[in-house]
């Protein structure tokens, strides 16, 4: 029976929603900021801390949600917070997620790019800012990308939200949790629908990203 777009699911996809925008903005932000600086920063360590970044890429979901939970568990160090199986929560442990992923290609991009845009920059008499501002807008398609990567990967996410989230009706439950829930119950036919339903919001919400990424760029161009 297919699953009905009840209030309860109208609920589950605003939840899902709210932390993959929240989660994804802020984890773009930091990461497009310490891919730029990891690349022009030059110090001993730096090859470990690029391998670092990279094994966080892949670190498995379920572990980057045990390190949030324990962070904002009642006696953790930011228990104080409150946070702890709320949307506040979740979007912290897909902000550890996601960040490194961001971060790590941004960086990669930019040690592609970045020495040639400086070096462009530098023979048009361009200053600091102006060479910013000109890195930004060759790499927009990468961090673009980058940032993409980074809201499939929050929007599709199981197991860092449930363990800090705890997948609470009406409050923490969110679109890949309910398909989780649902399969441990026999749903399939339920699971299926919303996972259908899943796709095609997120597809509706590429397809407007891209047309925002497509304008911006004809905006540039006139």
């Amino acid at each position: 029976m297919p699953i009905a777009i009840t209030s309860d699911t109208l609920g589950i996809i605003g939840v899902t929603l709210r932390m993959a925008v929240a989660s994804t903005a802020i984890s773009s932000a930091l990461g497009i900021i310490l891919g730029f600086l990891l690349e022009k920063a030059k110090f001993p360590g730096k090859p470990a801390v690029v391998r670092i970044c990279r094994t966080l890429m892949g670190t498995p979901p379920v572990v980057v949600g045990l390190v949030a939970y324990l962070l904002l568990m009642r006696r953790g160090p930011l228990g104080f917070l409150g946070w702890i199986f709320t949307v506040p929560g979740m979007v912290f442990a897909q902000v550890l997620l996601i960040t490194p992923i961001t971060c790590g290609m941004v960086y990669t991009n930019a040690s592609r790019l970045a020495p040639l845009i400086r070096a462009f920059a530098k023979t048009m008499g361009a200053n600091s800012f102006q060479s910013k501002i000109l890195m930004l807008r060759e790499m927009r398609n990468e961090i673009y990308f980058a940032v993409i990567a980074g809201f499939g990967r929050a929007i599709s996410e199981v197991g860092s939200v449930m363990i800090v989230g705890g997948n609470i009706h009406n409050k923490t439950r969110t679109m890949t949790t309910t398909i989780s829930l649902l399969r441990n119950m026999g749903n399939y036919d339920q699971a299926i629908t919303l996972g259908i339903i899943l796709l095609l919001l997120a597809f509706l919400l590429q397809s407007l990203s891209d047309m925002l990424h497509k304008d911006f760029k004809g905006e540039e161009n006139i």
